[in-house]
C-alpha cells in the first residue's frame, strides 16, 4: 500500500511539472485551440465521474463524486464561455446601419 501511495504521489507531481512546462511554452496563437481541446477532455472526465457515481459505495464516495461532478461542470461551462469570448475578439465589428446611412438633404 505504501508503494502505491508513493508511486501515485510521484506521478501526480510529475504531471503537475509537465503540465506547467507544456502550458508555459504554448504560443498565444494556439491558446484558443488548446483551450477547446482541454474543454473536450474535461467533458470526458465529467462523463467518467457520472459513470462512476452509480456503483459507488458509501456516503463519502457519493459526496466526493458529486463535488467533483459539480466542479467539472463549472470548469467545462466556464471554459467554453472563455473560448467563445476569445473567438469573439477575432471577429470584425459589425457596421452600424444608423451611422452608415446616407442622410437626405432637407
Amino acid at each position: 500500500m505504501d508503494q502505491d501511495i508513493l508511486l501515485g504521489t510521484y506521478v501526480f507531481g510529475l504531471a503537475i511539472f509537465l503540465g506547467l512546462e507544456v502550458i508555459n511554452r504554448v504560443p498565444s496563437t494556439l491558446h484558443t485551440p488548446l483551450m477547446s481541446g482541454t474543454n473536450a477532455i474535461h467533458g470526458i472526465v465529467l462523463l467518467g465521474g457520472l459513470l462512476v457515481i452509480g456503483p459507488a459505495d458509501g456516503i463519502l464516495n457519493d459526496v466526493l463524486l458529486v463535488i467533483a461532478i459539480a466542479f467539472g461542470t463549472i470548469n467545462v461551462i466556464g471554459g467554453f464561455l472563455v473560448t467563445d469570448r476569445m473567438l469573439g475578439m477575432f471577429k470584425g465589428k459589425k457596421p452600424d446601419p444608423k451611422r452608415d446611412a446616407v442622410k437626405e438633404p432637407v
